[in-house]
Parts: structure tokens; C-alpha cells; sequence
């Protein structure tokens, strides 16, 4: 690994659109998303009004409805193919770090299979299970919290994402147990069942009104050591992650967690640590694009979402400083319009914007989303595995 310390930019300020696709892949066919387009179909529903992220050169990346090419563009451009073999949230933050996963972590659109269950029911010592479908966490409270409250049995359900998800009421489970259970589940689901994250989703509530609490907790399967986040911080350097970026992680290498439940608290999440006094990397993630409108088909709360965050850019821009690099990306597509609840596998866009950065250099489509890791990597004198940089072109 090398090391100087003749960085270019002191900090980068990474925010991921989480699942902001713009255009299948060439192998989507294989994943049974032939056709879908995340951000095309999108603009394609209404106009949706992206002046900023238009002058940054959204437009330019490739010809969008309502979004017209820059001339010139404030910022650089280009997308990303996902190299990995998924297109789940963990698989596309983890190839940014510039781990390449040869295999996909496991989903389950039909529930866990019988074996895990039993396993589960006698190990982690619980009366039974409710659920175990893919499902919306608001939706199946609703649907299942009332007899939850019943029987005593944790309501069980899984996403498009490689998920195990455990919900309670914390008057019926208490919190730390609901912990003491995931524990358990984490430790049975390893090998052909490793799942990215099992996660405690503790609510309360009476039936009708029931709400989720902040006491969410997620076990996460560790990352490989070779990877941005640690590297920086072996280096010294800070890793702040916002969101949900430290739970992707298990926390491997962040060196400060802001919690942020939504794109708002995201936001203003972001704008905060760039007014600290740090070094390194700020690692975002602005979850509602997916959480909320994706897995939901909400094509029009999607757009107003995209028209949220972009009325929010020059807030983001005007607190960074002059040696601050912007990168705007995404993990994976979630088309609203396309069938089903599932990710898509799409390239995603990629805008790169600073004081000391070359504006309008196409960066053409990359081979690899670690193709942001190694850049950011490269900035700071330091080099992943995975990954091509394109530091030289934009500084």
C-alpha cells in the first residue's frame, strides 16, 4: 500500500441516491430487468424539475426526459456498472470500497426456507414466528403486530435485499432481548444462508397506530479488511458515515456514526460534518429513494424526493471548502414503474463536483462502481485492490 502526502482534495464527501439507477445493464436480461430505467422512467412520468443536478451535468451522462445536457457542466460525469454478481444495497456500498463480490449474497422472495426456521424457534428460544414473507416493516406491523402482541411470537420478513428482519413490540419483547434474539439469528445464518444484515425492528404502539422506535440495530456480515473505510482510517484519516453506512460496514473502519433515519436527516447530517474539522471521508447514504418510493412503486414520490435533494445541492455546496471533492452516486437501481418490489440491476449516474476538480470531463462509463474507492483511495496517497482511479483526469 502506498503512502504521501500529496493529496489533492483533504476531504471527500461521498452521497449515495440509494438505488438511483439510470439504464439497465448489459446482463440484466439474467436478473429479469431487461427494460428497467430508475431515473429514465422517472423523468418520463412528469416533469421533474432538477436544475442543480441539470448544471452539474446530470443531462450530460446520457439523453434524459426533461434534463437536458449542460453546456458547460459545473461538474464531471460519467456512470458506473456494477461489477459484482447482485444488485442489493451491501453489494453496491461494498464494491464503492472496492470489494468485488464473486457471489451474491442470498434473498429470499419466497421466506426462509422450514430448516432455518425450526432452527431458529429452538435456538433463539421464541414460541413460534409470525410472518416470514417479503414485506414492507410499516405494512406488516399492521398487518400482524395485533396477534404478535397475542401470541408472543417475533414477526419475521425479508426485502429484496439480502435481509433477516426480526420486528417486536418493545412492551412484548423488550429491546434487549429482541437483541439477544438477532444474536442468535446472525450466528445460525452463515454459510448457504449468510445473509447481508439481520435486523432489529422494535416498534409500539396500540393495533391501528403502531410505530416503528430508533432502537433499529443491524448485524451485519463483516467486510473483507481490504477496503476504503478501513484503509483510510489505518491511515489516520477520518471516516465519518451517515445513514446507514456504518451498519453495511459492521462499523469497520468508520471512525464517527451520525445517525440519520431519512434523506432530510441525511442532508442535514451531511451538511454538519462538513463544518468539522476533518480529514478524510464523508461517507452518506440517503435511503428514503429506495425505502420509501422504490420497493413501494411510488414513481411520484420518487420524483419529489429527487426535486427534495436537488433544492437541497446548494446547501450541500455551499458548505464545502475549497479543497472538498462532491461525489453524487448511487448503488443499484429500484425502477417505480418496473414489475415487482425488487431491485434492478442498472449502471448509476456519477457527478463529481469541487473547487480544485476539472469541470465537464466526460468520465465516460466505468467498469466497476471501485472505480470511486480507488479514486478516492489514490487522493490520499493509498491504493485497493479493486478498482481503476480517475484522480489524474479530474484534478
Amino acid at each position: 500500500m502506498k503512502q504521501d502526502n500529496n493529496r489533492v482534495f483533504d476531504r471527500v464527501v461521498v452521497i449515495v441516491l440509494d438505488s438511483l439507477g439510470c439504464g439497465a445493464m448489459p446482463d440484466a436480461g439474467s436478473w429479469g430487468d431487461a427494460g428497467a430505467d430508475t431515473l429514465g422512467h422517472i423523468l418520463e412520468s412528469r416533469p421533474v424539475l432538477l436544475p442543480n443536478l441539470q448544471r452539474y451535468g446530470l443531462g450530460n451522462v446520457r439523453p434524459l426526459e426533461g434534463v437536458p445536457p449542460a453546456a458547460p457542466p459545473r461538474a464531471s460525469y460519467g456512470r458506473c456498472a456494477l461489477r459484482s454478481n447482485g444488485k442489493d444495497t451491501t453489494t453496491g456500498h461494498w464494491e464503492l470500497a472496492g470489494i468485488i463480490l464473486e457471489k451474491a449474497f442470498p434473498t429470499y422472495p419466497r421466506g426462509f426456507p422450514p430448516e432455518v426456521i425450526a432452527r431458529f424457534i429452538s435456538e433463539a428460544r421464541v414460541p413460534g414466528i409470525l410472518g416470514n414473507v417479503p414485506a414492507s416493516g410499516t405494512e406488516i406491523i399492521k398487518e400482524l403486530g395485533a396477534e404478535h402482541i397475542e401470541t408472543g411470537k417475533p414477526i419475521i420478513y425479508t426485502s429484496a435485499d439480502s435481509v433477516f428482519q426480526i420486528a417486536a413490540h418493545e412492551s412484548v419483547i423488550p429491546v434487549a432481548r429482541l437483541y439477544e434474539i438477532c444474536e442468535k439469528a446472525r450466528a445460525i445464518l452463515r454459510g448457504e444462508h449468510e445473509v447481508g444484515r439481520v435486523i432489529a425492528r422494535p416498534f409500539e404502539g396500540e393495533p391501528g397506530a403502531f410505530s416503528r422506535t430508533g432502537n433499529r440495530h443491524d448485524y451485519a456480515v463483516p467486510p473483507p479488511r481490504e477496503n476504503l473505510l478501513v484503509a483510510l482510517a489505518e491511515a489516520g484519516l477520518d471516516v465519518v458515515a451517515i445513514g446507514k453506512i456504518a451498519s453495511i460496514y459492521d462499523a469497520a473502519g468508520v471512525t464517527e456514526d451520525l445517525a440519520a433515519k431519512n434523506n432530510e436527516q441525511s442532508i442535514r447530517q451531511t451538511i454538519h460534518a462538513l463544518t468539522q474539522d476533518t480529514r478524510g471521508l464523508i461517507f452518506s447514504n440517503l435511503v428514503d429513494f429506495d425505502m420509501l418510493y422504490g420497493h413501494r412503486r411510488d414513481a411520484e414520490g420518487y420524483a419529489r424526493a429527487l426535486e427534495d435533494f436537488d433544492a437541497r445541492l446548494p446547501d450541500i455546496e455551499a458548505a464545502l471548502k475549497d479543497d472538498d471533492l462532491l461525489i453524487i452516486t448511487a448503488d443499484h437501481g429500484n425502477d417505480p414503474t418496473f414489475r415487482g418490489s425488487d431491485h434492478t440491476r442498472e449502471y448509476v449516474p456519477l457527478l463529481i463536483y469541487g473547487q480544485r476538480a476539472r469541470a465537464g470531463v466526460n468520465l465516460g462509463t466505468r467498469a466497476s462502481l471501485a472505480d470511486v474507492g480507488q479514486t478516492i483511495a489514490d487522493n490520499f496517497g493509498l491504493e485497493l485492490i479493486a478498482g481503476d482511479s480517475f484522480l489524474p483526469v479530474i484534478a
